[in-house]
């Protein structure tokens, strides 16, 4: 059963959302799952796959918008409407888009990032109840208590 993180950040702007899915982009590809991103739209994707190239100095993630030839080579993929090709066996899921994408429980693992904007907190609720009424489980990691 597709496991499902919840990783809520205390500060409100979508830079932060953004920067915190770069940084979990990197680790979940460094313990060697296939990762796919999944953006709210194109706006999204595009600054997401700009963000990728250099959020680290020192470092580089390889990743591909879906579609892209390079998008069969790479650990991380990006993407807004249609899933990753079933064949490629992709373990993770990065959900950036407000609702939950009807193909997630091909995924090992779910992750959904919180901020503490109002839509951002009202539409992830929403996503909270659903995978908890469907019974999927479900964990916090609320990174306010980190500091």
């Amino acid at each position: 059963m597709t496991r499902v993180d919840f990783y809520i950040l205390p500060e409100t702007t979508l830079d932060a959302r953004l920067d915190f899915a770069c940084r979990l982009a990197e680790t979940i590809a460094g313990k060697g799952y296939r990762l796919h991103l999944h953006c709210e739209d194109e706006v999204m994707g595009q600054a997401l796959d700009k963000r990728l190239w250099n959020f680290r100095d020192d470092a580089y993630l390889p990743h591909a918008l879906l579609g892209s030839a390079e998008a069969e080579t790479v650990p991380v993929t990006l993407g807004w409407e249609a899933p990753p090709d079933p064949a490629r066996e992709v373990q993770a899921l990065l959900n950036l888009h407000p609702e939950i994408p009807e193909w997630f429980s091909r995924f090992e693992r779910v992750a959904e990032i919180i901020n503490q904007h109002q839509r951002v907190l009202t539409t992830k609720r929403a996503c909270w109840q659903t995978y908890k009424k469907r019974g999927y489980p479900v964990t916090a990691h609320d990174l306010s208590k980190r500091r």
